[in-house]
């Protein structure tokens, strides 16, 4: 399928900027580009060292910590799913920005004036040297201040997430722009450089500020960045190329379910002569569909049953449904397992920022080691993969997708769902990484000796190749089927929802591995303070197993999606090279 086709707007839903002219373009799409570093510079700056601030100046327990934070970016992720709503239904993409642009800016005031106040905050303690629990853990109206303001912050950021993509995409994705879709690779590959570097200055520059001049200052830095971002949005409001609301995508989808239901005792007419031959066939009056043969009761929802004529009343929406509606959720089942094997990729991301910040707390954080001339702030470990991807990713553009091309025949080298699999495939090495050096800093622990942070660096070195893999490889796997289904702003809502359940998962996991390693008196794998006394390598483990197992479970899940309407894995893939018109690759 062409994706410039499948993407164009029809002609009722043209973009147009404010005075009715379709501009848009890059010259447009700039100013989208600004506002996605800024913002996401000022988020990754908070949440990406968030846990040195609840550990140890709200003084919450280590595990309740990692867990404040695996609940804050998670919450992020699951409100793009709002943000995609609001903007198709009512707001448009840039209302629904701007709107919520303020909110996370009111969401970083707060809580950079909660990290500034002492009245806000618990008595100062050294949460690393508390045995007897003499600490006071923020309660009461420092913690909803706290909260509250961290909320703001999750609200305001995850509703501007899927906007910022889409509205960026939409300066280009225009049936009436000659080549515009051509030219929406260049775009994508613009939007995940700015992620990459807006991480990168937030983990280096923004986290060093934090831990030389304070959390206040820090959080009032991230201010001060979202505010900017904010001038820059406004400021392209005379270019941007704006798509009207066209109404929510949950509506159509219920209709067919309920369809289908209502219908659930009707057969498919046999005979192709039959009036209603084909009702059952939404695939084929929809153009070429590989999942027609899947989910086959949703068909009945095409199914006429009122008797046609001129005077006959038109059966309801919800009895009667289009083949689209139901090439549209089709599609939505189908996407479903494939995005279900990445949440346990984004649990592993979740150990990332948090239990591996607080391993690299307790190591010889000094470069050059043992000299203490500087030190690196262990949040700034994170900024690795970042530094990395900025380098790999043109390298994949330019060297490994050319030899792919000769060696595949595909036009963009591997299919998403063979990226995504090498993703999956090579995460779990991260945690077999993590593990064994942290087995190794223990017994250095045990013997009064530190060793130097750069042993956890290979760590986050092959988590950076796993995600350009995975969720680069996401990305355009889902907006290739939001094309072929008309959900754009709701599947590249559904990609953070990802990040959202993997991060909640890691929640779980934290406290239901408490729970179990401390059935017999014993302490649990992470209910102590200190990672010397606790067994952090083994929940490392845990998770190198977990990532190997959902890798095979998702070659399971990527073989049964590439299953056609003949129910072969060849037409299917014939199909999915067609889909691929260029090489280039929609990213975040």
């Amino acid at each position: 399928m062409d994706v410039e086709m499948s993407c164009a707007a029809p002609e009722a839903a043209v973009s147009v900027d404010w005075r009715g002219r379709r501009r848009g373009s890059m010259r447009a799409a700039v100013f989208v580009l600004g506002i996605q570093a800024l913002e996401i510079m000022s988020i990754a700056a908070v949440g990406n060292n968030l846990i040195t601030y609840v550990f140890g100046e709200m003084h919450f327990p280590l595990s309740q910590a990692a867990n404040v934070v695996t609940n804050f970016v998670g919450t992020i992720f699951l409100l793009a799913l709002l943000g995609g709503f609001l903007s198709d239904s009512y707001l448009g993409c840039f209302w629904t920005m701007l709107i919520f642009g303020f909110v996370e800016l009111s969401g970083f005031i707060l809580l950079s004036l909660q990290a500034h106040l002492p009245q806000l905050k618990p008595p100062p303690c050294n949460m690393a040297t508390d045995v007897g629990g003499g600490c006071e853990k923020a309660s009461g109206f420092k913690s909803t201040v706290f909260f509250l303001a961290l909320y703001l912050v999750a609200l305001g950021s995850g509703c501007l997430k899927p906007n910022m993509i889409a509205h960026g995409a939409d300066q280009f994705d225009d049936g009436a722009t000659p080549g515009g879709a051509r030219r929406l690779p260049t775009y994508f590959n613009a939007a995940y450089f700015s992620f990459c570097a807006g991480e990168l200055v937030a983990l280096t520059v923004l986290v060093w500020v934090q831990t030389h001049s304070g959390m206040d200052v820090g959080f009032g830095v991230s201010a001060i960045a979202m505010a900017v971002g904010l001038v820059c949005l406004v400021s392209g409001a005379a270019f941007y190329r704006n798509k009207p609301p066209r109404g929510s995508i949950f509506t159509p989808i219920a209709s067919v379910f309920v369809a289908a239901f209502t219908k659930r005792k009707q057969v498919c007419p046999s005979n192709s002569n039959s009036v209603n031959a084909g009702a059952c066939e939404p695939a084929r009056l929809a153009g070429n569909f590989c999942h027609s043969n899947k989910f086959r009761f949703l068909d009945k929802a095409c199914i006429p049953v009122a008797p046609q004529g001129p005077n006959t009343k038109p059966e309801s929406p919800w009895r009667l449904c289009t083949a689209a509606q139901v090439q549209q959720a089709k599609t939505l089942l189908a996407v479903t397992p494939i995005f279900a094997c990445t949440i346990v990729f984004n649990t592993v991301l979740a150990q990332l920022q948090t239990f591996s910040v607080q391993q690299g707390s307790a190591m010889d954080t000094a470069l050059p080691p043992g000299s203490g001339s500087f030190r690196i702030p262990p949040a700034s470990l994170q900024a690795i993969p970042y530094a990395m991807l900025l380098a790999l990713v043109p390298a994949y553009e330019l060297l490994l997708v050319p030899l792919m091309k000769r060696l595949t025949g595909t036009r963009s080298g591997i299919t998403p769902l063979q990226r995504i699999g090498v993703g999956l495939g090579t995460v779990a090495f991260s945690m077999v990484a993590a593990a064994d050096v942290e087995r190794r800093r223990r017994d250095a622990a045990a013997e009064g000796r530190q060793m130097s942070v750069l042993w956890i660096v290979p760590q986050f070195l092959v988590f950076g190749v796993s995600e350009m893999f995975t969720a680069v490889g996401l990305i355009e796997f889902f907006y290739k089927q939001a094309c072929a289904g008309g959900m754009q702003a709701f599947l590249t809502a559904l990609t953070y929802c990802s990040y959202a359940f993997g991060f909640y998962l890691s929640s779980v996991l934290v406290s239901l591995v408490n729970r179990v390693t401390a059935r017999h008196g014993g302490g649990g794998w992470l209910l102590d303070n200190d990672l010397n006394k606790d067994r952090l390598d083994l929940f490392y483990w845990m998770l190198a197993a977990l990532s190997v197992l959902n890798f095979f479970f998702y070659l399971l899940c990527a073989r049964w999606y590439n299953a056609g309407a003949d129910g072969s894995e060849a037409a299917a893939s014939a199909g999915q090279v067609a889909s691929e018109v260029d090489d280039g690759k929609e990213i975040i």
